[in-house]
């Protein structure tokens, strides 16, 4: 009989007699060897973990693979076919560790489990091998337990269909029973794929193509292609229907043919990943086109969504946001934050719910400290589903609902907004099945069903019995031999125990006779005679002693059987406790959300049908909350306005609207910054989170793009310039008048005249044919003059001020356009040696004197200065100096001569006036 899924170190030994190799000259293999060859051979693409008592071995290729992946040591274990056979292991207590990391490095691992106990195989003789056979398929994409995964992300399983040019991706993560499907062509993938950072993709063997592959491996996943039967529509509804129990998929809504497609190929490669045995997958939701911000994969990379540029969580948008106290509140907000929503009035129910618990702090500090109490759920249950859950996950299943049961109570005497309403419906009405669990399961049970002492005393009379026996055997032995003493009238008696005869009763041959005869000798049953003393049994004896030496194992029997029962109760009522888990995941978003806006000051943006954008005091969340740890300078917020319809802006009546910026300035005054936290500030608006600005008003942005910062692509051959170009083409050719764009730099990785072409010609296509809402940073300081050539265009600089040679970076936006970058000030603060920045101070004053003179072309020009400049050998680095001390100003003097400790109030308001006329006569 196959044992319980959740036990599989169930049996402690190897086979019961581990065959010698076969001699090298007959061909032969040795039992064991031919049952690991054939199991092998079904699965030629994976790592077989081969369980042999407390080990998985491995061996072979995959012991070669494994050992060097794992860095554990390679042996050998006998021959075959004449050679030896390479080996390795890693222990059953510990798998966990080494499935993660070869699941890490690319690799399949099957694992092959004891079926039978090694005693049933040795009754079928001693060369007889332990049944064994494949009970999982671990993959990227099916990873279940905590150890594998990271408690705040989902783990996407996604499987991408085409049917006649139309396609569709479906996800699922199997560690929550999370199914989702949208339509997804070929053209679309990449973006989706980026939003979703599944680990692995699903595609048919008959769509698989190289480019295909790269797209796939491009977003971080694993590719697997997958049968053709696997994607057949019509099997994949009837697949789907089964899973379901139901006899239409209509209840659900409607699925196009590639999406029945796409969802039962993910369903078809769980089956038989996890040979058969079906998670809890939840009803498919089909995700509605055009229903959340559309943002491309480089565009997420740029703006550091969810992962920083160096591939970490710190750094990153989600780190800055992150107040979450659930592992599931966690992965709720990452999804949100990925997908930002273009449904107001879905916008507006969550923003309605963060109001509501930054209006009433009392409330919101209940519920975070009530969450804090509550564990992981939806993974609990997905496992248990499986078959491979333990104690804990019940009691995380009775713990979770019963924070729910308090926190309803709590929610139900609040007047809420319809969103915390309805998560406090999903948390009620679970009392039974948590009073079920409480009675059945000690507070604190143990990871694994077969350690025993899971559930409470008192809940089954055998259980109890078998456990006071068990444990306090002793006890009832003495108890029972003060009986016996007392009916035969031998004090003496004594009950003993030997591995012989087990226990028996004794006395002395003088007290003996009499418990020989009648009526004495119907109870006591003479076993042996002895010099010195009889030994004598019962009837009652020798039934409890069967009952002790088997008592341990009644008692884990009787443990498995009610963790069972306890487990068909819990799976029952499934539907209801996973809505009770994503409840809490959502109150804990809700007030995550509501924290972050009292801690941060953020205010609740206003979310319009039009395309207005009008930001005032925008800040950079991630940036601020830096300067902040740092406990340098404030950060200085700034206002931003491209509105793109007449009326919308914070303009004056009448203002014609200007939607595209032109952000001139230098480097390190915050140009990217400013680009940037407004893209940010729409992620989170439409995300359903209060933001970091005075106030804000928003047209829905329906797609998103972003084009900031540089980088090559060396491995695909691009170099910066390409990369830089590919991306401003994706965005030429996709944004519409929903769309928000920002774009820096453009055109710098070329030739002057080149990039000024590109970066011109992009800014007219901008206004011109994409019509959307822009902003657009550059040092082409020329591009300042299409301001009077296109209406919508609005120039606007960088504030800085110079001091004695050296430039102040205020990192405020002005109206108006920049005369210089001032690279060569910025290149000095930077540490360049002080020769190259006086020579770079000559060569600039030199082209920008040609350029007053405008003598001939940029060529001739260029080739006159070089001729006409010394060499750099020529131009001797200063000797280093003290710096010369400047003359005070008057306003200096004017302060050395004031004696603070003896101004009076008047005398110094009276000075601080007087230091302001004299400011302002500078």
């Amino acid at each position: 009989m196959a044992r319980h899924a959740q036990d599989p170190a169930a049996a402690p030994q190897a086979d019961p007699a581990p065959a010698a190799a076969a001699p090298a000259d007959t061909g032969a293999v040795t039992p064991m060897m031919a049952q690991y060859l054939e199991i092998k051979g079904r699965y030629p693409d994976a790592l077989l973990f081969y369980r042999m008592g407390d080990f998985y071995e491995l061996f072979f290729d995959d012991a070669v693979s494994a050992a060097a992946a794992l860095d554990i040591a390679l042996t050998k274990r006998g021959k075959h076919l004449g050679q030896d056979i390479a080996m390795c292991g890693v222990p059953v207590h510990s798998h966990e560790n080494y499935l993660l990391q070869l699941i890490r490095k690319g690799f399949r691992v099957a694992v092959c489990e004891q079926l039978e106990d090694p005693a049933e195989a040795r009754k079928r003789g001693s060369k007889s091998v332990v049944k064994r056979d494949v009970t999982r398929l671990v993959t990227p994409g099916t990873l279940t337990e905590d150890a594998l995964l990271d408690a705040r992300r989902h783990n996407y399983l996604a499987a991408w269909a085409e049917i006649r040019g139309e396609g569709a991706l479906a996800w699922l993560d199997l560690s929550t029973g999370d199914f989702h499907v949208a339509d997804c062509p070929r053209a679309g993938l990449g973006p989706l794929l980026a939003r979703l950072a599944p680990s692995e993709v699903l595609v048919s063997e008959a769509a698989e193509d190289p480019a295909l592959t790269e797209l796939i491996e491009e977003a971080g996943a694993a590719a697997t292609p997958l049968a053709r039967a696997a994607w057949d529509s019509e099997g994949a509804r009837l697949r789907l229907e089964t899973l379901f129990a139901v006899k239409a998929l209509d209840a659900f809504g409607g699925f196009s043919r590639a999406q029945v497609a796409a969802m039962g190929g993910a369903i078809a490669y769980v089956e038989l990943t996890q040979r058969g045995r079906l998670p809890l997958v939840r009803p498919p939701m089909a995700e509605a086109p055009g229903g959340t911000m559309r943002i491309d994969a480089a565009t997420r990379r740029n703006l550091e969504l969810t992962r920083s540029m160096s591939g970490g969580r710190d750094g990153s948008l989600l780190a800055a946001v992150d107040r979450s106290v659930t592992a599931a509140g966690a992965r709720l907000l990452e999804a949100r934050l990925a997908s930002p929503s273009t449904d107001r009035a879905e916008i507006a129910d969550r923003l309605d719910a963060v109001a509501a618990l930054i209006a009433d702090r009392r409330l919101a500090e209940d519920i975070r400290a009530a969450l804090r109490r509550a564990p992981e759920m939806e993974r609990a249950l997905s496992r248990l589903g499986l078959g491979r859950g333990g104690p804990r996950d019940l009691a995380a299943i009775r713990d979770g609902l019963a924070q729910g049961a308090s926190l309803a109570d709590r929610l139900g005497a609040e007047d809420l907004p319809p969103r915390l309403t309805g998560v406090a419906s999903a948390l009620e009405g679970h009392d039974a099945l948590t009073e079920r669990l409480e009675t059945a399961l000690v507070a604190e049970p143990p990871l694994l069903i077969r350690d025993g002492g899971a559930v409470a005393a008192g809940l089954d009379p055998e259980l109890d019995e078998a456990r006071e026996l068990r444990d306090h055997g002793r006890g009832v032995i003495a108890g029972l031999q003060s009986g016996y003493a007392e009916t035969a009238g031998v004090n003496a008696l004594k009950i003993k125990h030997n591995n012989v005869l087990g226990y028996f009763i004794e006395t002395s041959a003088l007290h003996a006779e009499r418990m020989l005869k009648p009526p004495l000798s119907e109870t006591f049953i003479h076993r042996q005679t002895l010099a010195n003393a009889v030994r004598f049994t019962t009837v009652e004896l020798s039934d409890l002693e069967a009952r002790i030496l088997n008592a341990g194992a009644r008692a884990l029997e009787a443990e498995k059987k009610i963790f069972e029962a306890l487990c068909a109760e819990v799976l029952e009522a499934a539907p209801a406790v996973a809505r009770a888990a994503k409840a809490l995941a959502e109150l804990d978003l809700a007030a995550g959300l509501a924290q972050l806006a009292v801690e941060q000051d953020w205010t609740r943006p206003v979310l319009e049908a039009g395309r207005a954008f009008v930001i005032e005091g925008g800040r950079h969340p991630v940036v601020e909350q830096a300067l902040r740890r740092q406990g340098g300078q404030a950060f200085v917020p700034n206002d931003c306005d491209l509105s793109a319809e007449p009326g919308e802006g914070a303009g004056e009546a009448g203002e014609p609207p200007r939607p595209v910026w032109l952000l001139t300035g230098p480097n390190m005054a915050g140009k990217s910054t400013f680009l940037r936290q407004n893209a940010l500030i729409a992620v989170l608006a439409q995300m359903g989170a209060y933001v970091p600005a005075a106030s804000a008003r928003i047209g829905v942005v329906d797609q998103l793009f972003s084009r900031v910062g540089a980088a090559d692509d060396l491995a695909r051959g691009r170099s910066t310039f390409m990369v830089e170009m590919v991306e401003t083409a994706a965005i030429l050719n996709q944004a519409g008048p929903g769309a928000l764009v920002i774009l820096d730099e453009i055109g710098r990785g070329t030739a002057t005249y080149d990039g000024l072409s590109i970066a011109w010609a992009t800014l007219e296509h901008l206004h011109e044919s994409n019509r959307c809402r822009a902003l657009f940073a550059t040092h082409y300081h020329e591009l300042t003059a299409l301001a009077d050539r296109l209406p919508g265009l609005r120039n606007a600089t960088m504030a800085v001020r110079e001091w004695e040679g050296d430039v102040v970076f205020l990192h405020e936006v002005r109206a108006g356009a920049a005369d210089r970058s001032y690279g060569v000030q910025v290149a000095r603060l930077a540490g360049l040696p002080v020769s190259v920045v006086e020579r770079a101070r000559t060569v600039l004053e030199a082209l920008e004197e040609g350029d007053r003179q405008g003598a001939g072309g940029g060529g001739a020009r260029a080739k006159a200065l070089i001729d006409d400049l010394p060499l750099f050998a020529a131009v001797p680095a200063p000797a280093p100096r003290a710096p010369a001390e400047a003359a005070p100003s008057k306003l200096e003097a004017r302060l050395r001569e004031a004696a603070p400790d003896e101004l009076t109030p008047r005398a110094a308001l009276d000075l601080v006036y007087e230091l302001r006329a004299m400011l302002g006569g500078d």
